[in-house]
């Protein structure tokens, strides 16, 4: 039998989160309930965050309350603090598997623009959210910007990523998905990232996050699979970016990460043909 990768699914969060004006309640559900019958098992459709800051997301609780829950399937929102996790949990429903996500830089600059903090002090931010989404029984994945390069900061040292990690991972024993925020990282970059990163968490509990500037998103997961990764997110369609980090332009797509696991041998369970027709209508959403 082949090897499975798992693919998660951000387009409806992290990929329309940077799309300009706020996108229907009905259209995202459309998106959410089309990539729900692909195959798909990890679909992030939503953010806590302020809509002072991200206007995009906020209507994540009516999206929440609108779609049809798909048996297998885990929705996910992403939860920045205390007050994001008053809103999940006043959104929350019985009926579907919802968990959260958070997230921090490798990066002080990013962190900084991003957070209005330091690195240490987004951890300790994050203390709280993560106890009572392990009180309330919810599974917590978390974030780390920036693995490779940062727009204020420049390159990021591998042990820099590792650290991060380690800070996350110290809150609870958490997936860590790997963002090259800015789409700058190589693969041979990128390698060097994951050997630092893999001293101090185990590949099955990593993922992938590659933006696809200079074109090598599909070669840094092809790097990332050498090394032992089995999980990367996407966003159909390609869309997306970072509103606080210039020059970060859409996530990998999908539909190209699927073909490109497919030539390689290896399995996800997703219906290639379904996600294409989502990333139709993602694209349509721009």
């Amino acid at each position: 039998m082949p090897e499975h990768v798992r693919i998660h699914e951000v387009g409806p969060r992290d990929g329309l989160q940077n799309e300009p004006g706020v996108i229907a309640v009905a259209d995202k559900v459309a998106l959410i309930d089309l990539l729900s019958q692909s195959g798909l098992r990890d679909i992030e459709v939503g953010s806590f965050v302020s809509p002072k800051w991200v206007p995009q997301m906020a209507n994540s609780d009516q999206v929440l309350t609108g779609l049809t829950p798909r048996a297998g399937v885990r929705y996910a929102v992403l939860v920045p603090n205390m007050r994001g996790w008053e809103g999940f949990l006043a959104a929350r429903r019985a009926d579907m598997t919802t968990d959260i996500a958070v997230f921090i830089s490798a990066s002080e600059g990013f962190s900084q623009s991003n957070l209005n903090c330091s690195i240490a002090e987004s951890v300790a931010r994050l203390r709280p959210v993560v106890q009572a989404a392990e009180d309330a029984g919810v599974t917590v994945r978390g974030y780390v910007s920036c693995v490779t390069d940062c727009p204020f900061d420049g390159p990021t040292a591998p042990d820099a990523a590792a650290r991060a990690v380690e800070m996350l991972r110290d809150l609870a024993p958490m997936q860590v998905s790997l963002g090259d925020t800015i789409g700058k990282g190589t693969p041979e970059r990128v390698a060097a990232m994951l050997k630092a990163v893999l001293d101090v968490a185990p590949a099955a509990d990593l993922a992938g996050h590659f933006h696809d500037t200079g074109g090598l998103a599909l070669a840094n997961i092809g790097a990332s699979l050498d090394l032992g990764l089995r999980a990367f997110d996407s966003a159909v369609g390609g869309l997306g970016g970072c509103p606080y980090a210039p020059g970060a332009p859409g996530n990998v797509a999908t539909e190209a990460v699927l073909a490109l696991l497919e030539r390689l041998g290896y399995a996800t369970g997703v219906d290639a043909d379904v996600i294409a027709q989502a990333a139709a209508m993602a694209k349509g959403m721009r």
